[in-house]
């Protein structure tokens, strides 16, 4: 039987930290996006449209950089302060081929990387005694 692999994702519009479910020890990765490359410089010299335009494919670059790591896992948490986890969330539901992906969401305020691991933990644990009450 395979082992189920778990993580937990803490994002807003410009960071994503994955962090991998493991009780013992944390182990994440950052991903940044490039929205913050968009100044005002350059909104002095395009369009608001042209600027929205360019904003939505570097955010869409940015989810697709975090899909290509979630792949590998059975199930996953989307967790933190902006709509940006729903946003993810719509754009995975959208390929198919993730359908057996078991997502859930949650808001979840700024944190530190130590509070961003005990958080996984915790909702893992909490889903896994929930299925199953013999598990310790």
């Amino acid at each position: 039987m395979k082992a189920t692999r778990r993580v937990g994702i803490w994002l807003d519009h410009t960071t994503a930290r994955v962090i991998a479910y493991n009780t013992e020890e944390l182990k994440a990765t950052t991903l940044k996006s490039d929205l913050r490359g968009l100044d005002n410089q350059e909104g002095l010299q395009h369009s608001e449209s042209l600027l929205q335009h360019k904003e939505n494919q570097k955010l869409k670059a940015f989810y697709k950089a975090i899909i290509a790591i979630i792949k590998d896992y059975d199930e996953i948490l989307l967790f933190g302060p902006t709509g940006a986890k729903v946003e993810l969330f719509n754009l995975i539901r959208e390929e198919h081929k993730y359908d057996n992906l078991k997502i859930e969401t949650k808001s979840a305020k700024k944190m530190s990387p130590p509070e961003e691991h005990a958080f996984v933990v915790n909702h893992f644990k909490t889903v896994l005694n929930y299925e199953s009450p013999f598990i310790k």
